[in-house]
């Protein structure tokens, strides 16, 4: 049986910004196919993981972007491992952490590290825009993993994930020690999903997750769009999946950062 209860955490309760770009409003349903019943973009990463130092650290926010790197370069290129003094870097930008001392090691908004990863980058890694999902929408998650590679999401724990090999919720539901962020916040990327639930990287390897789990427990979610994953268009900017409106996007993310 698995037994996380030693691992570090690190995700701060979530900050909704009405700005945040909604990843619904870009989505044209009549050109927009159905999202495969399953698919695993974890199968190229060739090299571990890493724990990005989240074993003794609470970069989870940090980690998880590093994973995404990994997964998207392996897929479509040359695999990009950021090294774990990149993510501490990174980690210690957004939080004020300092790695010498330890102190300020309180973790991280995940809306925060996206608007650092945008706007300065994470192992020399940018990216172009993320949109907010509806954290309970299978649909969306599936979306999102299928056009983008993954996506970026924030979880309340319960103690009882410690020590489940598939996150699941206990038979006794969300109290006790299914209570939830009864053990705290914790940021992961989802890589894969198919019809039982989504597949995140935490800790240094892959976790499944029930759609029940998801649902009752993820408190934010995002759809990441990268350079790192997407084509790029004719024009030199990137290629737009189809059935997703690209410059619409990029328009409103104009307005609302200048």
């Amino acid at each position: 049986m698995a037994d996380h209860s030693g691992m570090k955490l690190g995700k701060q309760t979530p900050r909704h910004d009405p700005r945040t770009l909604q990843f619904a409003s870009y989505l044209q349903a009549a050109e927009l196919p159905a999202p495969p019943a399953s698919v695993d973009y974890s199968v190229k990463v060739s090299g571990p993981w890493g724990m990005m130092r989240n074993d003794t650290v609470g970069d989870c926010t940090c980690a998880a972007a590093g994973h995404l790197i990994m997964e998207w370069t392996a897929n479509v290129g040359t695999e990009s491992t950021p090294s774990d003094g990149d993510i501490i870097a990174a980690y210690s930008a957004i939080t004020g952490y300092d790695p010498a001392t330890g102190s300020h090691d309180d973790g991280a908004v995940e809306t925060d590290v996206l608007n650092h990863w945008r706007t300065t980058g994470i192992a020399g890694h940018k990216i172009m825009a993320y949109a907010a999902l509806e954290p309970g929408n299978h649909g969306h998650v599936m979306d999102a993993v299928d056009l983008f590679g993954g996506c970026y999401i924030g979880l309340a724990l319960p103690v009882s994930a410690q020590r489940q090999d598939v996150w699941s919720v206990p038979p006794g539901g969300t109290s006790g020690d299914g209570e939830r962020g009864s053990w705290g916040g914790h940021a992961v990327p989802v890589v894969a999903y198919d019809r039982q639930g989504p597949t995140v990287i935490t800790w240094g390897a892959p976790k499944r997750m029930t759609w029940g789990f998801w649902a009752a427990y993820c408190d934010e979610a995002y759809a990441v769009l990268s350079a790192d994953f997407l084509a790029q268009g004719p024009s030199g900017g990137l290629a737009a999946p189809s059935g997703f409106d690209l410059s619409a996007l990029e328009a409103d993310l104009h307005a609302v950062t200048g």
